[in-house]
């Protein structure tokens, strides 16, 4: 199977957060784990939305769900690695948000691992996706 490369979209960047490699995030191989990864990028997702003034749960009235998450790992990272994780949301599609990541690691400025989320907003009442309303298209073209 060939792999293919996920690009970050280095204009498209809204928001860096700093974050520590923390001793409950490594795995048995001693780096950080895959587990402990989603829930750092889960994190510096919440807080690059909070700063255009948007939450998970509230995107125009509606909650979003993660459709899809691809992640490639470039280097380890170890405790107590300081890290910057780089988040670029380019224009939404119709349905969808993508959210990209770049975990830096502070001290070398390499790439630990890139990212990529599909958000989806759903109707609670029907549990279908709906179209991203305009309000937050609007936000999000503010933080470009």
């Amino acid at each position: 199977m060939e792999r293919v490369r996920l690009s970050f979209p280095a204009n498209d960047v809204v928001h860096r957060h700093p974050l520590t490699v923390r001793i409950t995030d490594m795995n048995y191989g001693r780096h950080l784990g895959h587990d402990a990864l989603v829930s750092l990028l889960h994190e510096a997702r919440v807080v690059a939305l909070a700063s255009r003034e948007l939450h998970e749960w509230d995107l125009g009235g509606y909650p979003c769900v993660a459709a899809d998450l691809a992640v490639q790992y470039q280097a380890e990272t170890r405790w107590p690695d300081a890290l910057v994780v780089e988040t670029a949301i380019p224009a939404p599609g119709r349905k969808a948000i993508g959210v990209y990541h770049r975990i830096l690691r502070e001290a070398d400025g390499a790439t630990v691992a890139t990212a990529r989320i599909n958000l989806m907003l759903i109707d609670p009442q029907s549990g279908r996706p709906v179209a991203i309303p305009a309000g937050v298209r609007e936000a999000l073209a503010g933080a470009n």
